[in-house]
């Protein structure tokens, strides 16, 4: 690879790096080819970007960038891939779905929304945090709630109310 080869490839990984809030760093060394081929279609299914890189131009890349990948250098060693996506929990999903059938890909660390995770150990967690999209629906539930509960006795009330004035009517006729 030329200088001006590499000079490419790290413009490019830092605009990747710039205009996403989840990267994750994994290693899928081991996967033979149909492996590798389930686990590409799967990513572009959930909208996930898939790509092998090499750690120096990675790292290249996250320096000049202004977000802080800092607990990530260490991680760089070996077989190197970033999957990148608009949802946190997708690519740990991903991951912890596909590694039913194979032993890899293994997660390596992440980065999601300023927070670094480093290790495979927090695929779990990961794939547990909530997308935007559940949060903004739980927290619509959770307003729509006290809502329909004040609404609900109001109505009932209504007709309570409506029909104690209808018999304090009658009674007094």
């Amino acid at each position: 690879m030329t200088k001006e080869e590499k000079n490419k490839a790290i413009d490019h990984l830092s605009e990747v790096l710039t205009g996403t809030e989840i990267l994750y760093v994994a290693d899928i060394s081991g996967l033979n080819a149909e492996q590798t081929s389930t686990l590409r279609r799967l990513c572009f299914k959930n909208n996930i970007g898939l790509s092998v890189v090499k750690n120096t131009l990675l790292k290249k890349a996250m320096e000049r960038s202004d977000k802080e990948f800092e607990d990530l250098y260490p991680i760089l060693k070996g077989n190197t891939s970033i999957m990148v996506s608009d949802t946190g929990n997708a690519p740990a999903k991903l991951i912890k779905e596909f590694r039913k059938k194979a032993e890899k890909p293994l997660l390596k660390g992440a980065y999601v929304q300023e927070s670094v995770y480093v290790g495979d150990e927090n695929l779990e967690a990961l794939a547990a945090l909530k997308s935007k999209s559940e949060l903004i629906g739980e927290v619509i539930g959770l307003l729509q709630s006290p809502a329909k509960n004040v609404v609900s006795a109001l109505q009932s009330g209504k007709n309570t109310l409506g029909g104690l004035l209808k018999t304090l009517e009658e009674r007094a006729a």
